[in-house]
């Protein structure tokens, strides 16, 4: 199944996405869960979030895997969100 991971980060917290950037997307290359993959960016073109497209056997195997995100354990984001997502076209 399909999951997508739809993370906000705390305000002016740029300065730790580039800090932890080397290690998370070495993470997202090393799982084979992992289907897509990209920032969300503020109205300056700078990284503000993250989308992430998962397929796990269930929503506790997402989660699982975004506990140990190096974003995640750095304290970057706001808000995260883990969704049953599917995919339509592309």
């Amino acid at each position: 199944m399909r999951f997508a991971l739809i993370a906000k980060d705390k305000p002016n917290a740029l300065d730790v996405r580039l800090a932890n950037r080397d290690a998370h997307v070495a993470y997202l290359k090393s799982s084979d869960a992992v289907e897509m993959a990209g920032p969300f960016l503020d109205a300056d073109g700078n990284m503000c979030g993250s989308l992430i497209v998962l397929e796990f056997e269930d929503i506790a195997e997402a989660q699982a895997w975004a506990a140990n995100d190096p974003y995640k354990k750095a304290d970057l984001f706001q808000s995260v969100e883990i969704t049953a997502w599917n995919k339509v076209i592309g």
